[in-house]
């Protein structure tokens, strides 16, 4: 029950739908028994030339029933579909819910395919859950039901038969089925994620496996993951076939044990020869829903694997009650980080520890230190990106835990190494960051990074596959300039751009940003004269901080030693 909890809260919100559904199944189902036996006592009575009025009695009724079960099938399906398409839309805002304050920590668990084959495959499996699973054995129970008891009083050994018959379809062979089903359906889903991650890579990594001549290894493990998955799911088509056609078999076998006993019955004078087609009638049409229930073990499987792969990407996750604390737009924000240790899942190590420093109104701020020592990470932690395993990092005096993260974005401006460009227009890549931002401004923006040979109307391809990494990267301080914030967070915002127009644009950051910090994450050291703090990183820990001077001045001191190979290097 727990591996189908989210189907089934969904559910209860659309309990309406669901009952009158229900409802309608029902009288559907009993509408076409009652039709079909009607139409068998009818063919009997004509027989024996009865008074007309019993025949136009029949007819009517015949003809009564007929309109009445198809109104009924209609309206059965009119409410079961659109109380599945409501789950279905429920199920994909509650999966987008508890995903979204994850996503951070969920891209570092799972692969970019995995996770869009689970929020889209997975979550349309759910679908068949209501309509293929919950609905079918629940209106066959109360059709059979009804019928049963209509039966007994016709006769009681043709009931017990149609009973035997009932619990052999609508429990024993559901129960066979899922013992088969149970095997292949965690794996298909498992292929499914499989194919779609390979493809995924296939797809964003085709320009280098192409120029490292890898191309076709990856497109033999893709069509390799495709061959199994298409076998999987050609299997699990022959076993649903097989097993449609067993009910089916079965449910013709009980209606011809119906007609023998029937006639049985007839011949030793305990059943008026009127009622045999009437019974014959009956037992063929009580069954003739039951196909369903070969399929209900599959689906039933599917939709459990698929709600397990959808709650184990959230669940896993520990999680943190909504911030209530809002900042006031107007104060700046004075950071402060008192023995930080970051460590990323299933990582060994810790990627920060014990680090400690702050950031204040109006600073220039400077991180540096080589590659992989814990600089972006840092900045992670204070966009609440990264998880803290020990240590506090105040806001203005507030854990940072508990302040409103939408609150703590909107005083951030924020560029990343590897910025997201939208396919469309410059002018819409811009207003990205502002939407009140003007034509003029915009403009301006470009300027201030060198960008004025772009117009507003050129267009961005998808992921900026046109642009330059230089261009990128002065696209992305443009959206900047058009925001305010209370602190510039850069994470190697020029390492693609030449030394002149790195300091140029840098001077343009330092005329925006006269007011509010700026905290810089950089491997070259040109360029930190003037900088307020300079944090030295190596293997996740701070090792040294100060003015640029006070660590130029150390005689052992590991940024003298790297500034003076970098000047080394230049000359």
């Amino acid at each position: 029950m727990k591996d189908i909890s989210l189907v089934l809260k969904m559910m209860l919100k659309e309990k309406k739908d669901i009952l009158i559904s229900v409802f309608f199944g029902f009288l559907a189902g009993i509408t076409a028994v009652s039709l079909f036996a009607a139409s068998g006592y009818l063919i009997s009575q004509a027989a024996f030339a009865p008074p007309i009025y019993t025949l136009m009695i029949l007819v009517a009724s015949v003809k009564l029933l007929g309109i009445t079960s198809a109104v009924s099938r209609y309206g059965e399906r009119y409410f079961s579909h659109r109380g599945t398409f409501t789950i279905l839309k429920n199920i994909r805002l509650k999966v987008y819910d508890q995903i979204e304050p994850l996503a951070s920590r969920i891209l570092q668990k799972y692969r970019s395919g995995d996770i869009l084959a689970r929020i889209v495959g997975d979550v349309e499996s759910l679908q068949h859950f209501f309509l293929r699973v919950f609905y079918p054995p629940v209106v066959l129970a109360t059709v059979f039901t009804a019928t049963i008891f209509f039966t007994m009083y016709l006769s009681v050994g043709v009931a017990l038969t149609i009973v035997a018959g009932m619990v052999v379809v609508l429990i024993v062979f559901p129960s066979i089925f899922y013992l088969f089903q149970k095997r292949t359906a965690v794996s298909m889903r498992e292929k499914r994620g499989a194919l779609s991650s390979t493809f995924t890579d296939y797809l964003y990594g085709f320009r280098e496996l192409t120029i490292f001549q890898q191309a076709e290894g990856k497109k033999q493990q893709l069509d390799h993951d495709m061959h199994q998955y298409e076998e999987m799911k050609a299997k699990e088509n022959r076993q649903l076939a097989i097993q449609e056609a067993v009910v089916i078999f079965f449910s013709f076998f009980i209606a011809v044990i119906v007609l023998v006993q029937a006639g049985l019955y007839v011949s030793e004078g305990n059943l008026a020869g009127t009622l045999l087609a009437m019974l014959f009638m009956i037992a063929i049409t009580v069954f003739e829903d039951t196909p369903s229930m070969a399929v209900l073990p599959a689906h039933l499987e599917e939709s459990k694997a698929s709600s397990k792969r959808l709650t184990e990407v959230w669940e896993e996750e520990p999680r943190v009650e909504a911030a209530a604390h809002e900042l006031e737009p107007d104060v700046p924000l004075h950071v402060v980080f008192k023995d930080v240790s970051i460590q990323y899942p299933n990582e060994k190590k810790p990627a920060v520890r014990l680090a400690s420093f702050q950031i204040k109104p109006g600073k220039n701020i400077a991180i540096v230190g080589p590659s992989g020592s814990g600089k972006s990470t840092l900045m992670q932690a204070m966009l609440t990106f990264a998880p803290i395993q020990s240590g506090h990092i105040l806001v203005n005096d507030k854990e940072i835990s508990k302040i409103a993260q939408e609150s703590l974005w909107r005083q951030m401006n924020v560029s990343l190494q590897h910025n997201h460009f939208f396919y469309g227009s410059i002018y819409e890549n811009l207003r990205f960051a502002n939407k009140e931002a003007g034509e003029e401004a915009c403009r301006e923006a470009l300027e201030k990074v060198q960008l004025s040979h772009f117009s507003l109307e050129d267009q961005v391809l998808e992921k900026g596959t046109n642009l330059s990494g230089g261009e990128k990267q002065r696209l992305a301080l443009a959206r900047l300039f058009l925001r305010d914030a209370s602190i510039w967070l850069l994470d190697e915002p020029t390492s693609s751009l030449d030394a002149i127009t790195e300091q140029e644009i840098m001077g343009q950051i330092e005329k925006a940003t006269k007011y509010q910090a700026v905290v810089t994450i950089r491997h070259r050291l040109t360029g930190l004269e003037n900088m307020d703090q300079i944090i030295v990183m190596n293997h996740g820990e701070i090792i040294e901080q100060g003015t640029y001077m006070e660590l130029m001045g150390k005689a052992d001191g590991y940024f003298k030693a790297m500034k003076e190979l970098e000047n080394s290097q230049l000359v």
